[in-house]
């Protein structure tokens, strides 16, 4: 897994709640967008979790561009922004899923095992 969030506090937190529980294992960080297309084309991770304001380029951008590179990543948005046009935004970009961040500690790890399912079963 790959985890993109400009906020340093928030990409720690995400990541010491994902390393928590077997099974999942993050490759990298990034602090931008442009970074988080970088290291998607380098580390080829199954899922892409991508905050969606960043600077550089924001996650719709880089969502579509880690699309293009690597079609076998599965993308899920995060943001602080409970936003329809935000979550309408992120699946055409190509998203599985959007998750509020405030949302996170109840409902990632059991977002991540869904895809991880229907990874499985594809």
């Amino acid at each position: 897994m790959l985890v993109a969030d400009d906020s340093e506090s928030a990409r720690r937190a995400l990541s010491i709640l994902l390393t928590s529980h077997p099974g999942i294992d993050i490759v990298a960080e990034a602090v931008d967008g442009a970074e988080a297309v970088r290291k998607a084309k380098k580390y080829r991770p199954d899922v892409v979790l991508l905050d969606i304001t960043m600077p550089t380029m924001n996650g719709f951008v880089a969502a579509r561009l880690i699309m293009d590179a690597v079609p076998s990543a599965r993308v899920l948005m995060v943001s602080q922004h409970h936003s329809p046009a935000f979550v309408k935004e992120a699946i055409h970009a190509g998203a599985i899923g959007y998750l509020v961040k405030s949302d996170a500690g109840r409902d990632l790890v059991r977002q991540l095992a869904s895809i991880q399912d229907a990874m499985s079963a594809a």
